[in-house]
């Protein structure tokens, strides 16, 4: 009993004095710090959201390739997080957002302290940033998280016959120059945004970046050995779908932050309505595969719907902000069905994609960047379609050439003997699951 009226009269002193210290003293808390706060703390959660959809990369590409690839999936995903981090500090953030003096900065990457152009004096980087919206290192951190993106993509798709120091080759290469200098025609003020094209969140700006570097491997590379036989198509199975799973519902789980951290505020309203948009487009996705897939193959395809969901998904992230809650829903069904066909249109072109990478993020991406155009009456379709002709026209060529030149130097492609044993024994010495590997001729 004493101790219960100890503590009620230390709580009715503390507040008694926190009263008249608040009657004598000014405001320390405006609004205007209050949401720099709010910006920087959701913007850093959804930091947080979008390195975890770097595990989900992994997890969905190691469970759709076979055994004897798993440590070379694992391995090539953890160097892509690096990579991207590290050129982005390097040169591409400063190309990606050059400011006045493009050639110079932007370009060359040159700035101050090495990130980029934007640093204010200090190192606090504080209000004097983004109009005092959000500091500079949570801006530097979003972006650079985007960035390594464009390259998991990649990696899905050349997976289980590329050399492993050629792929890193072209990651830094794609990373540090590429991405960032398309990515400055819309996000850094450039012709694009002038143009009024528009893609929130990158299903044009990384999802489709990735993918038309994707595609470009894929070609030079040639598919894996035993999946096109006498013109026939052969499925090679992925080994664990437990894990393919759990990777997309961490991709999904991630993209909470992917998009609902693009609207670079904490604003409650904003940020609720895109987390809704996007969450419709994904389930919508999975219907619309599930639709396609059990009405094609007469039977339900899980990988196909697994796909289907991140489709939906890429395909409402150029839009999540600016279409209805009901064409969300129509973006995700038809970029699920889509998904399907072109998964199986690229095997009957012989381009060998053992996650579906071209399909989810290159056909995704460019339907939802159209569709900006096609459900939002503030934007034309014409200029998104001109955006989307532009990315490929500069992604696709480069892709290829910095894929041709390792080819015809380093080689691309692994010896038949380490493809047939596995690259975690080729390229890395190494089994994932010791003392359970399973070896097949295909």
């Amino acid at each position: 009993m004493k101790i219960w009226k100890t503590s009620l009269l230390a709580t009715a002193v503390l507040a008694f004095a926190a009263r008249g210290y608040a009657q004598d003293a000014e405001p320390v808390v405006t609004a205007a710090d209050a949401m720099f706060t709010a910006n920087n703390v959701w913007m850093m959660v959804s930091i947080f959201l979008v390195f975890v959809m770097h595990l989900g990369f992994a997890t969905v590409e190691t469970g759709l390739t076979r055994a004897k690839n798993a440590v070379n999936i694992l391995f090539k995903n953890t160097a892509i997080v690096a990579i991207g981090l590290l050129t982005y500090a390097l040169i591409g953030f400063a190309l990606m957002y050059p400011g006045d003096s493009w050639l110079i900065k932007g370009f060359l990457g040159l700035s101050a302290d090495g990130l980029g152009v934007h640093c204010p004096e200090g190192a606090a980087g504080l209000m004097d940033y983004a109009g005092g919206a959000y500091s500079y290192w949570t801006d530097f951190l979003f972006q650079g998280m985007f960035a390594a993106t464009a390259a998991t993509i990649v990696s899905g798709a050349v997976a289980e016959r590329i050399k492993l120091p050629s792929f890193l080759i072209f990651s830094v290469i794609y990373v540090a120059i590429i991405y960032p200098f398309v990515g400055s025609w819309v996000w850094g003020g450039g012709w694009l945004a002038e143009m009024n094209f528009h893609d929130f969140a990158g299903s044009t700006l990384v999802h489709s970046v990735g993918g038309w570097g994707a595609l470009a491997s894929i070609m030079l590379l040639g598919p894996r050995m035993g999946k096109y036989v006498n013109g026939q198509i052969k499925a090679i199975p992925g080994h664990n779908m437990p894990l393919l799973t759990i990777g997309v519902f961490l991709l999904w789980l991630g993209w909470f932050g992917f998009n609902g951290g693009s609207v670079l505020s904490g604003d409650p309203g904003g940020v609720s309505f895109v987390l809704v948009t996007t969450s419709m487009a994904a389930a919508a996705g999975i219907i619309g595969s599930m639709i396609a897939t059990w009405s094609i193959q007469k039977k339900p395809d899980l990988t196909m719907v697994l796909n289907g969901c991140l489709a939906g998904l890429v395909g409402i992230t150029a839009g999540a902000d600016v279409v209805s809650v009901f064409s969300s829903i129509l973006i995700g069904l038809i970029c699920g069905a889509v998904a399907v066909v072109s998964v199986m249109m690229f095997d009957k072109l012989h381009l060998d994609d053992p996650v579906g990478a071209t399909s989810v993020h290159l056909v995704s991406g460019i339907l939802g960047t159209l569709f900006v155009g096609v459900f939002s009456p503030d934007y034309s379709v014409g200029v998104q379609a001109l955006g989307v002709l532009a990315y490929g026209a500069v992604c696709f060529p480069a892709a290829f050439i910095c894929m041709l030149v390792l080819k015809l130097t380093l080689g691309v492609r692994v010896s038949e003997e380490e493809e047939l044993k596995g690259l975690d024994i080729g390229e890395h010495g190494m089994e994932a699951y010791g003392g359970f590997q399973i070896f097949t001729n295909i």
